[in-house]
């Protein structure tokens, strides 16, 4: 053993001492105390009373604070406090290079965001690809960005600022567009090589796992061999395969099993994205797959989901063409739309989807990128086909055609007693699925679904407190830790000593939403404070004029 002369001693001490006097000075005075209200730590277990204490950017303290002292002291008399909410299935992405402060999301209570679902990411970009995707964000939003790969996207974004804790998977309909393109053709060897050597590159640059949209093109293309060897990478790097299955209406079994057998034979955590079975002959399969799922969890297998709290689901109008008919360029689709020959199978198609949910009353626009079709959101393609005095099937042609097969729409096709079966179950996580809007500027466009400005309000309002179809507790595990871990966030989702400050006041006699399928953008009510990182995003209804999130990376 190295001896210790007596100088070296009296350093050592002396340092010790620092120490100690600075721990003391730490604990005895912080940033935020968050005293008299109600915890919620986010694990499930019932509310206790406790104060907060925040230095920095994490939770230093959780006990009797009364006697310390902090630069700011937050009374929560008559509040909850729990973990920020965490929105396992978003679309934010270009959105927050637009208006960074993602108010659509962040006064829902929202801290964390985790994007790149559905198959959709705003990379990798390859070649000509490059120049075409940012002179659309271009046009569109007046704006300059240059990424061309995961790590150029949050580098960028880490520069622009966000609002809340970012996070992305690889959307796997991009990523196959940009190697393989975008028809209805088998990967090469070389491709399906490619395709993996850039899912093991984006891991480990910080992506947290693999999406699929498995109902549109050209990620409907894969076959499942295809998707299982893909996330045999994934699964490498101990990441996620989310799944916007193949089908959510008359073979939702099937796209479940599917997805559940790309799970087991890949060896990957599985989130099956926005639960449902579409339309009304559907409607009892929800038990049937709620128990199927259950099972297979039992047995062992890493399995969640989620969804949001509305019986109407948004997706492009181009869904309603068949598969075939959607590869290639959106000028080739468009071209098939043109050819009458071609169209009249197309419409054939449309037609049956229609009926299947149950009349074309049941679908409402709900954005056009054209100005001359304005005119036509918040409206039915009903009551728009009446409007042009056109057949719907006529009128959907001419509005892909002149919209350029951009066109958005907001379908009912869900059961109000089938949602609460499937919010409260307790592998479903709670998601907006939607992107980051605001009722301003150039992100407040169209009729959106509501979803983006009320998902977590109106769990809280709505089927916490109103209908009591779940209780508090549990609805916040679902919104904060059993996401958390799912996606492996670090320090996050809980309320507990040494982790990030990322949290939510809220008081749950008042918490509701207030958007509407007329009104999406309306701001909820109820939530008093948000704080991200140990800083104040949100207070009593003010916007902080500065960005506290973060870029959260996969560990690998």
């Amino acid at each position: 053993m190295k001896k210790i002369t007596r100088r070296e001693f009296i350093k050592t001490s002396l340092y010790a001492g620092i120490g100690l006097t600075v721990g003391c000075q730490m604990i005895n005075k912080f940033d935020i105390i968050i005293k008299n209200g109600m915890i919620i730590d986010g694990t499930g277990i019932d509310g206790f009373k406790a104060d907060i204490g925040i230095s920095g950017e994490k939770i230093t303290a959780i006990g009797k604070l009364s006697s310390k002292k902090a630069r700011k002291i937050i009374d929560a008399s008559g509040k909850i406090i729990s973990p920020g909410f965490i929105d396992i299935h978003s679309h934010t992405d270009t959105e927050l290079f637009v208006n960074p402060y993602a108010e659509g999301k962040l006064r829902q209570g929202i801290t964390t965001e985790i994007s790149g679902n559905c198959g959709i990411s705003p990379f990798p970009l390859r070649g000509k690809n490059i120049a075409k995707f940012h002179n659309k964000l271009h046009k569109r939003y007046d704006i300059k960005t240059n990424w061309k790969d995961i790590e150029d996207f949050f580098l960028s974004l880490e520069h622009n600022g966000t609002a809340v804790n970012y996070a992305s998977l690889i959307g796997h309909g991009d990523l196959r567009a940009t190697v393989v393109g975008r028809n209805d053709v088998k990967p090469t060897t070389k491709q399906m090589k490619k395709m993996k050597e850039i899912i093991a590159e984006y891991m480990k640059t910080g992506a947290l796992g693999l999406s699929t949209g498995l109902e549109y093109a050209p990620g409907s293309y894969a076959t499942t061999k295809e998707l299982i060897e893909l996330s045999k990478v994934v699964s490498k790097y101990n990441g996620i395969y989310a799944t916007h299955m193949r089908n959510e209406d008359d073979t939702v079994i099937e796209a479940i099993e599917e997805a559940i057998e790309i799970c087991k034979k890949a060896e990957v955590s599985l989130e099956i994205s926005h639960l449902k079975a579409c339309n009304k002959k559907n409607w009892h399969k929800v038990d049937i797959f709620l128990d199927l799922i259950q099972k297979e969890i039992n047995k062992g297998f890493p399995i969640l989901a989620d969804r949001y709290p509305y019986n109407a689901y948004s997706t492009g109008l181009s869904a309603f063409i068949p598969i075939w008919a959607r590869q290639g360029s959106d000028d080739d689709i468009i071209e098939r739309l043109k050819n009458k020959s071609t169209f009249k199978k197309i419409a054939e198609y449309i037609k049956g989807r229609y009926a299947n949910i149950g009349g074309n009353e049941r679908i409402i626009i709900s954005y056009c990128s054209k100005t001359e079709n304005k005119k036509y959101e918040g409206k039915s393609i009903k009551a728009n086909a009446i409007l042009t005095n056109s057949d719907p099937i006529e009128f959907t042609r001419q509005l892909l055609i002149s919209d350029k097969v951009s066109t958005e729409i907001v379908g009912f096709a869900m059961d109000e007693n089938n949602l609460k079966k499937v919010v409260s179950t307790p592998f479903v996580n709670l998601c907006t699925d939607a992107s980051a809007r605001a009722p301003y500027g150039k992100l407040s466009a169209g009729k959106p679904h509501p979803r983006g400005f009320g998902s977590f309000p109106r769990m809280l309002g709505k089927y916490v407190r109103q209908e009591k179809i779940i209780n508090l507790p549990n609805a916040i595990r679902k919104m904060t830790s059993q996401p958390a871990k799912k996606m492996q966030l670090k320090r996050r989702g809980e309320l507990k000593e040494n982790l990030y400050a990322d949290i939510v006041i809220f008081d749950p006699k008042t918490v509701i939403d207030n958007a509407t399928y007329t009104r999406p953008r309306k701001y909820p009510t109820g939530i008093d404070y948000v704080i991200v990182n140990g800083k104040i995003a949100l207070e009593n209804g003010n916007r902080a004029n500065k960005t506290f999130g973060k870029i959260l990376r996969h560990k690998s």
